[in-house]
């Protein structure tokens, strides 16, 4: 009898184990650069997350780079164009710049216009690409696991994007948010337009919407642009991933526009907290207890058992 309980109590001692090694673990970013040249992604860590093993670093056309992240982590990537950077790594980017001087961003975010990637892990993530800070390239996000939503913008804003959000020529070309180019609260969702009742779609984030329907668009745009999938899977971002039906087109079979399953998101706290980059901290504080809880729920047992 004595023997059947430790037996019992070993194999849930085991399970247990397991489950607290699961919520622990991190996940794999891969970063592909299918651009005609070189990009510097940009890491940025949102404020109670631990900086990943790099800020920012050169990704060839045609390279990719894995980075891993722990558990609960939140935070941001982007792409940099048109840098230049000395034998000593200082030098600055013409697009997504992030003002450190250096190739490592060292907790410095990207000045708009960007495209960004934005990323809270726990016991489900929730992931997004944002145009409220603008756009300078094409990026996708895609999830490992079977079933999790494909978001991203796949469509060139550049060309499309009106005379007065322009901004630069060449490696420098890129389109400003209405933010960013008229500075005033009902572009910006601030003031009087600081809530989703008081802050609408403009005709510019319509512009941005219409070409790239999952991403966020402006501050409040979270019912098509915030996406959910279950916490401990892996990601690929691509920048300037092949359109579909293209020559090599490894999407062309995906569709990137939204269907009313495709909407994941719950409830109301996320309203503009991806798009802001700020961490969310219900989530971050569900993980952390589900660590705790799995911690000492081993302590007991360990205890049961000597």
């Amino acid at each position: 009898m004595a023997s059947l309980i430790s037996s019992s109590a070993t194999t849930l001692l085991f399970l247990i184990l397991s489950f607290f090694q699961a919520a622990v673990a991190g996940i794999t970013f891969t970063f592909t650069n299918r651009c005609g040249g070189t990009v510097w992604p940009g890491v940025l860590a949102n404020s109670g997350s631990s900086p990943l093993e790099t800020t920012g670093f050169a990704l060839a056309a045609g390279e990719a780079r894995s980075l891993s992240a722990p558990a609960g982590w939140s935070g941001r990537f982007w792409a940099r164009t048109g840098c230049s950077f000395d034998a000593s790594g200082k030098g600055s980017c013409a697009t997504g710049d992030c003002g450190s001087g250096e190739v490592e961003c060292r907790g410095r975010g990207a000045a708009p216009p960007a495209t960004l990637a934005e990323f809270t892990l726990g016991g489900k993530d929730y992931y997004d690409v944002s145009l409220v800070d603008g756009y300078n390239l094409p990026m996708v996000v895609e999830a490992a696991a079977a079933g999790c939503p494909v978001t991203g913008c796949v469509a060139d804003l550049n060309d499309r994007c009106p005379a007065e959000l322009r901004a630069g020529q060449g490696p420098a070309r890129a389109c400003r948010s209405a933010c960013e180019a008229f500075g005033t609260p009902e572009y910006c969702c601030s003031g009087q337009f600081g809530n989703p009742d008081t802050c609408r779609p403009s005709v510019y984030s319509q512009v941005f919407k219409a070409a790239c329907p999952r991403s966020y668009s402006y501050a409040y745009d979270d019912a098509t642009s915030t996406f959910t999938c279950a916490g401990g899977t892996d990601y690929s971002i691509t920048f300037c991933p092949p359109r579909a039906g293209t020559p090599n087109s490894q999407k062309a079979t995906k569709d990137l526009f939204p269907r009313p399953n495709d909407v994941q998101l719950e409830g109301d706290s996320w309203l503009a907290s991806l798009a802001t980059g700020e961490m969310d901290g219900a989530t971050s504080t569900a993980v952390a207890s589900l660590q705790l809880q799995a911690a000492l729920a081993a302590a007991a047992i360990i205890a049961l058992l000597v």
